[in-house]
């Protein structure tokens, strides 16, 4: 696979000094957020790692190649252009293969990252299972990718969309450590809270080094869950998302909207029924989750160098 993936020059170069690498996702970029705030929002990302003391690595399909880093150019293109493929392993091979333009999702970032030995990602909110599963089986790869990729993800929780105690218990069916960062229950995405309480909790980014070590060093393969939750001033209200939530689901079904699209939708949906409010939230969490992923970072190479 190493003659598939590319790296950019200040991946290529942290990596030679030595310097720790913060994989982040391309779909937040291509579906989950509006031009231009999807192109400020993922340079200010990557500023945020560079401050940090580690280097920012976004990863996407293009030209028949798995980018590991990006340049203007291509963040560009998955910032403006239509029918950017939402990429996933079931979707890799074919949009290798075919030269497609291709952003990567939670579970294709975790791919990348996996094979590049990479071990921290950033992220916005993982997939899980949908609401209304046991009849659709509509299960996000996200889970099963969790499962098998050594590396630690840093979110602010599940997407709220989804079933949320469901997925829970995927996870742990799937060994997957779910580690709230200085906090024992389960951020939902747009708000602090859910009710769930969590097993593990972590009090600062050493704790969270000294689990990934611990997990690895036993052969225990697959990733770790950090889950942090979004800044207190910028979490919304938990009924007026859980209303807009509810009218988006209901709407996609009304609409015929399946698979892939149903994200996307959703999340557009809640945007716009909260004037923008969301949109302003899930910028200010992913940013959040940025500072803490790469403290992680830096701890976790401290104790493997």
């Amino acid at each position: 696979m190493t003659n598939q993936i590319v790296y950019s020059d200040e991946v290529r170069d942290g990596i030679s000094l030595g310097l720790p690498i913060v994989a982040l996702e391309s779909t937040i970029i291509s579906h989950g957020m509006p031009y231009p705030q999807n192109v400020d929002t993922a340079n200010r990302l990557c500023e945020i790692i560079r401050e940090g003391g580690c280097v920012p690595a976004i990863v996407a399909i293009a030209n028949g190649k798995l980018h590991m880093g990006i340049d203007d150019a291509l963040l560009e293109r998955l910032s403006t252009e239509e029918g950017v493929l939402k990429v996933s392993r079931r979707d890799m091979p074919v949009a290798l293969a075919l030269g497609s333009l291709g952003a990567t999702t939670v579970s294709g970032t975790l791919i990348a990252a996996h094979l590049a030995g990479v071990k921290v990602f950033v992220t916005g909110g993982i997939g899980g299972v949908h609401r209304g599963a046991e009849a659709t089986m509509d299960i996000s790869a996200d889970l099963e990718e969790l499962s098998i990729s050594n590396v630690t993800v840093v979110s602010a929780g599940i997407k709220s969309i989804l079933d949320l105690p469901k997925t829970l218990e995927v996870l742990e069916t799937k060994g997957v450590p779910v580690i709230g960062f200085k906090v024992d229950e389960l951020p939902a995405f747009y708000t602090r809270s859910s009710g769930l309480k969590l097993v593990a909790k972590a009090d600062n980014a050493s704790e969270v080094a000294l689990v990934m070590k611990s997990k690895w060093g036993l052969g225990l393969n697959g990733a770790i869950l950090v889950v942090n939750p979004i800044p207190k001033e910028y979490e919304a209200g938990a009924e007026e998302i859980e209303k807009a939530i509810n009218e988006a689901i209901c709407l996609a079904s009304e609409k015929g909207i399946k698979g892939k699209s149903v994200t996307p939708f959703i999340l557009s949906h809640v945007t716009e029924a909260t004037k923008g409010d969301s949109l302003k939230a899930n910028i200010a969490l992913v940013e959040n989750n940025a500072r803490v992923g790469a403290k992680i970072a830096l701890e976790y190479a401290k104790l493997v160098l």
